[in-house]
């Protein structure tokens, strides 16, 4: 069967953030140029990231605390996806091979927007096409929902044309970099060489 490859609204999610990300530091200015106001250190970090709790593409239970200490940069997607996931995962695994020594010190991490077909066994298996170090997530709809809304990612699903049990999941593409503490450094967008991205990173390690 043909897919039919769904339009994205990669510009409006992308658009979104921005204006969210402008907002938080536009609050911080104003705050800090205030006489007796307190001085505001973050600029966006509460708007994109927070606490998950999913499951390894080993099946166990984790959590964004288990990768504290490193940066983590967050991917969202699925494994059936037919062309930007499997692009953008492959700029990943080469950005980390640029970064050699020092992308021991980067969590890379795929998350699905399709609980229902990416197991953790399906993860495990897709996942080691790109990069022995990326590590699959997976969860209930409701933990993969939660993620989702922490990261401000946009998913939805968009069944076959036929009426066919196929479908597939249309979804933002952005990569999110996070600090040692798990908050919100920057983001990528599709298409970003994995030079820019490893040049990126190695200015946070």
């Amino acid at each position: 069967m043909t897919k039919q490859k769904p339009v994205s609204p990669f510009v409006h999610v992308g658009l979104l953030i921005a204006i969210a990300i402008v907002i938080g530091v536009g609050v911080r200015l104003w705050m800090t140029t205030e006489p007796d106001a307190p001085r505001i250190v973050s600029s966006g970090t509460a708007l994109i990231g927070g606490p998950f709790k999913l499951v390894d593409d080993t099946g166990k239970p984790i959590t964004d605390a288990a990768f504290r200490g490193k940066l983590m940069l967050v991917y969202f997607g699925y494994t059936y996806c037919p062309d930007i996931c499997p692009t953008e995962l492959s700029t990943i695994a080469d950005a980390l091979d640029d970064l050699k020594q020092k992308a021991k010190e980067v969590a890379p991490m795929f998350i699905t927007v399709d609980p229902a077909r990416d197991t953790p066994a399906v993860m495990k298996a897709y996942v080691a096409h790109f990069s022995p170090d990326l590590i699959g997530l997976t969860g209930t709809p409701a933990e993969i929902a939660a993620a989702a809304r922490a990261y401000r990612v946009y998913y939805a699903k968009i069944p076959a044309k036929d009426g066919g049990n196929d479908y597939l999941m249309d979804h933002s593409a952005f990569a999110y970099l996070m600090d040692r503490n798990g908050k919100y450094i920057t983001h990528f967008a599709p298409g970003t060489s994995a030079k820019e991205i490893a040049s990126t990173i190695e200015k946070y390690l």
